[in-house]
């Protein structure tokens, strides 16, 4: 599904934009962290590696590491990795993979003196002011270190984009826009561009660049329903809500054959840290 919807669904199905409302949602996917290890995607190796090799040295910071998705993967391509996250169940489901995890939100998060060769921020950037959160990535990354926050976004084929957004419109009628149609999918790049600007106006980094790795997945029914409810586009929903939601996509699935293949565009936005000290 798209990365960051435009807005984002309360319990009751109407969409707000409040950043405290943001907060609690990021901070609602450890209520399922079993099944947000298991059915989130995944990232390229081409980017992990690509991150890995455009740092001075091994040692990463791993913001709002979740379960240790990317985590695991930065520690597979030989990276030291401590991760940070707002929501101790997630902390402590990274911690059965041997992931060193501390719990605080990244803003207030203390370093505690140490630094790093690498900031990255796997699907999780959008919950972090842009500004400040290039600054605090700025003042723990060593002098040359970089900072890399990234998104999956999903491009799926035009006419299960279709499906799914007759769907949504039909569960959530009052949305201003499904998060499937073109336009929404499209919005991804202010969402980087965001990213970009934050960088810049931390005054700590050279100038941003954009990573780009192609991937895709083939979807069952099952393993996509499997994964629905851990997108900040469910995390609102009310049970009846989801309920339906759930019901009338695997229907869609269903009239497509039981599966479908998802092509992803994982998006890197990334700038080196400047200054001597």
């Amino acid at each position: 599904m798209p990365t960051i919807p435009p807005g984002h669904p309360s319990p009751s199905g109407r969409f707000t934009r409040e950043s405290h409302q943001h907060r609690d949602m990021a901070e609602s996917f450890g209520s399922d962290a079993e099944r947000y290890d298991r059915a989130r995607p995944r990232y390229p190796d081409a980017l992990i590696g690509r991150i890995a090799a455009g740092s001075p040295g091994p040692d990463v910071l791993d913001v709002g590491c979740g379960t240790g998705i990317a985590a695991r993967q930065f520690r597979a391509a030989g990276c030291r990795v401590l991760g940070v996250d707002a929501d101790a169940r997630m902390a402590a489901f990274a911690r059965r993979y041997g992931l060193e995890t501390e719990v605080a939100p990244f803003e207030s998060w203390d370093a505690g003196g140490r630094t790093f060769d690498a900031v990255v921020a796997a699907q999780t950037w959008h919950w972090i002011d842009p500004v400040a959160g290039a600054a605090k990535a700025a003042a723990v990354l060593r002098p040359g270190g970089r900072l890399a926050v990234f998104w999956n976004v999903a491009q799926p084929p035009p006419e299960v984009a279709e499906a799914f957004a007759a769907v949504f419109r039909r569960v959530v009628p009052g949305a201003p826009l499904s998060p499937w149609a073109p336009a929404a999918l499209d919005a991804q790049g202010a969402l980087f561009a965001k990213a970009a600007d934050g960088m810049r106006r931390s005054g700590a980094f050279g100038a941003s660049e954009r990573w780009r790795a192609d991937w895709e997945r083939e979807y069952t029914r099952d393993q996509w329903l499997d994964q629905l409810p851990t997108s900040g586009l469910t995390a609102r929903l009310s049970p009846s809500a989801l309920d339906a939601l759930l019901a009338g996509t695997a229907a869609a699935v269903d009239a497509r054959g039981g599966r479908f293949t998802m092509r992803y565009a994982a998006v890197a936005v990334t700038a080196v840290r400047t200054g001597a000290s």
